[in-house]
């Protein structure tokens, strides 16, 4: 197994590019069975099992979340196969879309119940790193923390971590316990976390708080692939996003040949999703991307950014694109779009 660049979370090395396992198991179109998630084809050659081919290319920082359909089952299901829980820096999430039809929920009493849930799932026994997924509005951030933080003590935690939070609530919440890390949407396609009225890039780093890139690739947008949203299934969870209504693809289409005009003056030349995850790599060492995929081609293609190594003048190029882009619209729909950069009641 190859050796990829690190980065750090808390104390612990971890590769410096993750897998966001989300899209192997819901929101991206139809699921599909087990054996064709896992064994992808390419015309008439049976490449590897997905999973199998991510270990073995030294990809061993891997992000779920309770609210990815079975995809903590599907986790569970390879570590009881190869017995490998132990190469893996596995990161879950409690708090968004939990039963009952909320679309949050901080409630300790929940956190504590879906803790158990998802240890059994993964079928493992302890969490490297515990996200709450999302803040909510009507728990104060002290009581869920606390709540998560018990499991720390109890040694079945490692460290704890936030989503798309407010600077304030990401304050409350590591006056509490430390966090560790900050997932949020991070790309040339979304610079909300960079904005100076919302503050987050610089809370977590006067915190000490990594921050991992979510959508790293936009979606799959950043990409050029999609050329309209009848690209995308009918169950596909883009078509409901503002951001990428039909009006919007002539500027998505622009941002993503822009970066692809970046790519080929590189030697060797890049595509422009590579483009993208060099450029936020690129950002600090402090910013880790877990793009996520279910092809073994695209996978090489995400991982191949690690050793792209864009140049200053490349990376101010890629800011003028990203800052240049104007493309509008809110980028979840509404409901989900309301609880991002949550504040939460005071205690």
């Amino acid at each position: 197994m190859p050796r990829l660049p690190t980065r750090k979370i808390g104390n612990t090395e971890v590769t410096a590019m993750g897998y966001g396992a989300m899209g192997i198991a819901a929101s991206y179109g139809h699921v599909m069975p087990d054996e064709d998630r896992f064994q992808v084809r390419t015309g008439t050659i049976s490449l590897p099992p997905f999973l199998d081919a991510l270990y073995d290319r030294g990809c061993t920082n891997w992000d779920t979340a309770i609210s990815y359909g079975d995809s903590e089952e599907l986790l569970g299901r390879w570590f009881a196969r190869t017995g490998k829980r132990q190469d893996i820096f596995l990161a879950t999430k409690v708090g968004a879309h939990p039963p009952l039809g909320k679309t949050v929920d901080g409630d300790p009493a929940y956190i504590r119940e879906a803790f158990e849930k998802s240890v059994s799932r993964l079928g493992v026994d302890r969490i490297d790193l515990w996200y709450l997924h999302r803040a909510d509005p009507t728990v104060s951030i002290e009581k869920s923390i606390s709540a998560m933080a018990e499991f720390v003590k109890a040694g079945r935690v490692k460290y704890l971590g936030l989503s798309e939070v407010s600077a304030s609530t990401l304050r409350r919440a590591h006056a509490v316990h430390p966090i560790s890390a900050l997932q949020v949407e991070y790309s040339p396609f979304t610079l909300d976390i960079e904005d100076p009225r919302v503050g987050l890039l610089a809370a977590a780093r006067e915190l000490g708080v990594t921050v991992v890139a979510y959508s790293p690739l936009g979606r799959g947008l950043l990409t050029g692939k999609y050329k309209g949203p009848e690209d995308f299934e009918a169950t596909d969870f883009r078509r409901r996003v503002p951001r990428f209504a039909k009006a919007n693809f002539p500027r998505i289409l622009q941002v993503a040949h822009d970066l692809a005009a970046v790519g080929a003056a590189h030697i060797p030349s890049a595509s422009a999703g590579q483009v993208a995850l060099a450029w936020l790599l690129a950002q600090g060492e402090d910013v880790i991307p877990i793009p996520g995929t279910r092809s073994i081609p695209n996978l090489d293609a995400n991982l191949g950014a690690l050793e792209l190594g864009l140049g200053d003048e490349e990376v101010r190029a890629v800011r003028g694109i990203a800052e240049a882009a104007d493309v509008p619209g809110d980028r979840y729909p509404p409901g989900l779009q309301e609880v991002l950069f949550a504040d939460t009641p005071p205690l």
